[in-house]
């Protein structure tokens, strides 16, 4: 293969990557722009040209009844911050004992959480409302938590990290010393399944966050609204008060933010070499 045809094929790729980058990063860019134009500029002026309201629209979405959009802001991370630590939680248990340890029914359980992976959350929104409804959890706290904590995508991830994170030597050789199942659980595997962890954690914490349907079946009361449902709820009402939609953008554009944050404060956590820490068979 000549240069020429060496260069082409190296530029291709990073085309392709190119577009993809200007796809995802123009909405992104559009948002930041509409929150710092007024009323009036929204839709006068050029698209991607910043305007001059910003601060103007952050103080009215502080005052807008009483600052009901914080309180879904807190709502959403009460949601997203508890249901994807436990999450991580109980993903870390199953994939550990799913990878480490031999049991009548492992395979068939695998299998099952094999499905779950397959399967659209859509799908379970209903039954878990019907579910939730008969004990009386629906229309709580609860009702959005609980069906958050158990992710079988995560309890997949943590297994297969698990298989090859934790050599089978450095368990066998605890056990040797005597340390008993559940300190080496907590002293030897959890540190090094870290990385792993925090990656179930992120993609558990993200998802939670952008959750819209779940939280939209289950509550009634806007005081409980994560972000999703309560920006949701002002842009219908925005439908006959136009000048809701500025306090949407912007409401949209601090929702983002901490995602933003929490990538830019995880990503150190994460590792290349899954052993790192460990020993090279």
């Amino acid at each position: 293969m000549s240069t020429t045809q060496t260069r082409r094929t190296a530029w291709l790729p990073t085309a392709v990557l190119l577009l993809g980058a200007v796809y995802c990063l123009v909405p992104v860019l559009w948002v930041v722009m509409a929150a710092t134009k007024s009323r009036d500029e929204l839709f006068s002026t050029f698209t991607f040209l910043p305007g001059s309201g910003l601060l103007d629209n952050l103080s009215e979405l502080t005052a807008y009844r009483d600052g009901v959009f914080w309180r879904w802001m807190a709502n959403s991370l009460l949601y997203a911050g508890l249901g994807a630590l436990l999450s991580a939680a109980l993903s870390a248990v199953s994939g550990y004992a799913l990878a480490k340890f031999r049991f009548r029914g492992r395979g068939v359980i695998f299998a099952v959480l094999l499905t779950g992976v397959l399967m659209p959350p859509i799908t379970l929104a209903v039954p878990q409302y019907l579910l939730l409804a008969k004990v009386g959890l629906a229309g709580t706290y609860w009702s959005v938590l609980l069906p958050s904590v158990l992710s079988p995508y995560g309890v997949y991830l943590a297994r297969v990290y698990a298989a090859a994170a934790l050599p089978d030597e450095v368990l066998e050789a605890a056990r040797v010393d005597g340390m008993r199942e559940l300190r080496l659980f907590t002293s030897i595997a959890l540190p090094m399944l870290r990385p792993g962890l925090v990656t179930i954690f992120l993609f558990q914490f993200v998802a939670i966050w952008n959750n819209f349907l779940l939280p939209y079946i289950m509550l009634g009361d806007d005081r409980l609204f994560p972000v999703t449902v309560g920006l949701f709820s002002l842009l219908q009402q925005g439908a006959g008060v136009p000048a809701l939609y500025t306090l949407v953008i912007t409401g949209s554009l601090l929702s983002i933010v901490p995602l933003i944050a929490l990538f830019l404060g995880l990503q150190r956590y994460w590792r290349v070499d899954l052993l790192s820490g460990a020993v090279k068979s």
